[in-house]
């Protein structure tokens, strides 16, 4: 489906830009005065890796795909918008390595929110138009709202408190559904990861130091995050009653979930070397496993000792 294939592609993406930021590990001070070297080198280096990644998903995916007249359709109820959620959060978080690598560049701090805020969601945007080509798949208006409110966090945060307050990250775990339909969900491990929605769980992670007054001892990297997530989800809107084998396959309710738990903002941990800053930011839009508590219809409340 167009929604795991997107999210294979954006996660490539994601690898990319922290790749990228490597070179400015080293960088403690931000710059305001641009250095034309370091931009040349990001623009030039992640036009080549997005070029790349644009070519590997039309020969995997569009090329034996007929095209068509641009077209939208509506996905909105697909995998209980899980995947827009993901949509959300992969914006997001280009969004933020984007303006780290504009501001490792020299590029001022409101350009480079309002330029990173463009990157987040013109890259996805990009794939949208794709899709709206398609005949097998379409543009999605709530995947584009999605990206758009997830890049649109990020800027609104950068532009108004100059730092991020509340962060969208990821977290996934494996599930035992993929075995009943893997074409949907994934064959292998790498694909489930990308593709079972059950196991994927995304968060609003918020620093509780940012709201407390200045002089306070509470410590600047710990989080409170929600959580939203799904299970019972064998397709993205109605589960199919028999494998590919015409095998009947259990019949599960599909159950929203929704989560609290407790996180850490690597970015807020002060330290002197270059390597642990750049291993901290790349770290940055992934959830920690903690003690969680989660709630749905179908169990009520439920307390997991470490969730993921």
């Amino acid at each position: 489906m167009k929604k795991a294939k997107l999210q294979s592609v954006l996660w490539m993406l994601l690898l990319v830009l922290t790749a990228q930021f490597a070179m400015g590990q080293s960088k403690t001070r931000e710059q305001d005065s641009v250095n034309r070297k370091r931009l040349n080198t990001v623009i030039i280096t992640g036009s080549a890796f997005y070029v790349t990644s644009l070519t590997v998903l039309y020969y995997g995916w569009y090329k034996d795909n007929p095209m068509t007249a641009w077209h939208f359709i509506d996905d909105s109820h697909y995998w209980l918008q899980v995947d827009k959620a993901g949509h959300a959060t992969t914006s997001y978080t280009i969004t933020n390595y984007g303006y780290w690598l504009l501001r490792w560049s020299g590029v001022s701090h409101r350009k480079s929110s309002w330029y990173s805020g463009l990157m987040g969601f013109g890259a996805m945007t990009v794939i949208e138009i794709m899709d709206g080509f398609s005949a097998d798949y379409g543009a999605s208006a709530t995947d584009l709202l999605a990206n758009a409110l997830g890049s649109g966090l990020s800027v609104t945060q950068s532009l108004l408190w100059k730092e991020q307050r509340f962060k969208l990250k990821f977290s996934y775990h494996p599930t035992d559904y993929a075995q009943y339909n893997p074409s949907q969900l994934g064959k292998t491990p790498l694909q489930r990861t990308l593709k079972d929605y059950n196991g994927h769980t995304y968060w609003l992670s918020m620093n509780i130091s940012s709201f407390i007054k200045k002089e306070s001892r509470f410590p600047a990297w710990i989080n409170v995050a929600a959580g939203y997530g799904a299970k019972g989800m064998l397709h993205p809107v109605t589960n199919p009653t028999e494998d590919e084998n015409g095998n009947p396959i259990p019949q599960f309710k599909r159950v929203r979930q929704y989560y609290l738990s407790m996180d850490i903002d690597w970015t807020k941990i002060k330290t002197n070397s270059g390597f642990l800053r750049f291993v901290f930011k790349g770290l940055s839009f992934v959830k920690l496993p903690f003690p969680t508590l989660e709630y749905n219809s179908e169990d009520g409340f439920v307390g997991h000792w470490i969730y993921f």
